[in-house]
């Protein structure tokens, strides 16, 4: 497949001397000490925070990124390397609150909330990594991130991608991760957990506990990336040149910190770029600038050779509404033929702020849909069908021919969600609305393989391992 190119190649050049440009005269406020000193080590010029990068340091370390990164999974069948599996369609994360699915009132997320969500997208087809869909409002306090990971792991085997806080609660997630896999040799064989973090917040700046935690896992050989955070007008430049400028820097600081760590690091150009309605400050991640962001650094990527991807395909509506499909199809549709390799599109409403189980669903079928687009067309000689089509002739039918029956399933996307009767089946059915649809479906989906996929006896040991542990049970939906 071809990708569509939003920017010009001159245009891409320019951004790349302009971000240089920027490294090296103005440079990043970096607070974490190990890093200013790795970058002193490597060439760069360091005056208390204040850390200078010469165009030739950044050429170098920027190469030694590779042109591939995986995500691995506790059964290796689910095991996504991109760009070569791409698109892998990841879902949206750490919102706070939820719609509960039987009031379908906003509540505080809680950690049953995420064994189901985890259960739903073990089941759905079109995702293919699960970055734990919200926080845990009951997480004991000493326990914030394995409260998201026990439920997470309890009931997904498709990768997953998690975060921490500080180096303690980095530890205590990888002790969890160690006796899941049978010990830390086997679970470094095959790391199931992929780490995100934003070291760099814009504009301009490194800060301390997600610095230190990139750096730890790069260090460790463990599954790691960043994402880039600018917020044109306020973070970045209103123009959107301008934040293209800056979030290019930001990553190439970035990437060259990892580098510099360990030589050979994968890593992705991973983004989440918005720009502000400056009315009211708002986050806009469902603006159709932040698909035309997105796009611009698919294109950058693409020129350093590296995988992409990022939060795209999402909404600021707080209801399931047309608002919630467009903003997520016009700037998923973007991304995928701007070439992202990763989507981070899944379930969340309310610019990232509340998870809603049947827009989970919904995202499900978009993300078949994106898969379709990016299979193609096929132009073999059987596919261009001349033979068949003189065969079948002026007013022929090919519904009955062999080529049909070949295709019928595999051609096109069979929708399950979206609604293609006609106006009498569709109100014998119900006259049921996508939403209503959506929710049927998660119903369907919790009634059935309930069971944990951790055995008892594993269970048993992170329970001694970690006192006072969240249930993460599978509660049906009524």
């Amino acid at each position: 497949m071809s990708f569509a190119e939003l920017l010009t190649q001159e245009q891409i050049q320019k951004i790349h001397e302009a971000s240089l440009e920027i490294l090296q005269e103005t440079g990043f406020k970096v607070r974490y000490e190990p890093a200013r000193e790795l970058f002193a080590k490597h060439g760069c010029s360091v005056d208390g925070e204040r850390v200078k990068f010469p165009r030739e340091v950044i050429e170098k370390y920027r190469k030694m990124a590779p042109p591939s990164f995986t995500f691995h999974a506790r059964d290796p069948k689910f095991d996504r390397t991109i760009p070569r599996d791409s698109p892998v369609i990841v879902t949206a994360s750490s919102a706070p609150d939820i719609i509960d699915p039987v009031t379908g009132h906003e509540r505080r997320a809680e950690s049953a909330d995420i064994a189901r969500i985890a259960h739903l997208i073990n089941e759905l087809p079109g995702y293919d990594m699960f970055s734990i869909s919200t926080l845990a409002d009951d997480a004991p306090k000493d326990q914030f991130t394995i409260s998201r990971l026990y439920p997470a792991l309890k009931y997904c085997l498709k990768p997953i991608r998690a975060t921490t806080t500080d180096h303690k609660d980095t530890l205590a997630m990888m002790e969890m991760a160690y006796i899941v896999a049978g010990g830390e040799e086997a679970y470094k064989e095959h790391p199931f957990l992929t780490h995100h973090y934003c070291p760099t917040v814009s504009p301009l700046t490194m800060d301390v506990l997600s610095t230190e935690n990139v750096m730890y896992f790069a260090g460790e050989g463990l599954p790691v990336y960043p994402t880039i955070v600018p917020n044109a007008g306020l973070t970045s430049p209103m123009s959107m040149a301008g934040t293209l400028v800056q979030g290019n820097a930001e990553y190439l600081a970035t990437v060259a910190l990892m580098q510099m760590v360990k030589e050979g690091t994968p890593t992705i150009y991973a983004t989440l770029a918005t720009v502000a309605d400056m009315r009211s400050g708002a986050y806009t991640s469902g603006a159709i600038e932040c698909g035309m962001l997105h796009m611009a650094f698919a294109q950058l990527a693409r020129f350093y050779n590296v995988p992409c991807g990022g939060y795209v395909g999402l909404t600021n509506s707080k209801l399931n509404d047309a608002q919630a499909g467009y903003e997520t199809g016009m700037s998923g549709m973007g991304g995928i033929v701007g070439g992202m390799d990763m989507f981070n599109i899944g379930g969340l409403i309310d610019a990232l702020k509340t998870f809603d189980f049947a827009k989970a669903v919904i995202d499900d079928e978009v993300a078949q849909m994106l898969k379709r687009v990016k299979r193609g067309i096929s132009f073999s000689d059987e596919d261009l069908a001349v033979d068949l089509i003189k065969e079948i002739g002026p007013g022929g039918s090919f519904i009955v021919a062999k080529h049909t029956i070949n295709r019928m399933k595999t051609e096109a996307v069979m929708t399950k969600i979206a609604d293609r009767d006609a106006r009498t089946a569709w109100e014998r059915k119900g006259a049921l609305d996508i939403h209503a649809r959506a929710m049927n479906k998660v119903k369907d989906i919790m009634s059935k393989n309930p069971e944990p996929l951790i055995s008892p006896e594993v269970d048993e040991k992170l329970r001694a391992a970690f006192p006072g542990l969240v249930a993460g049970e599978l509660a049906a939906i009524q």
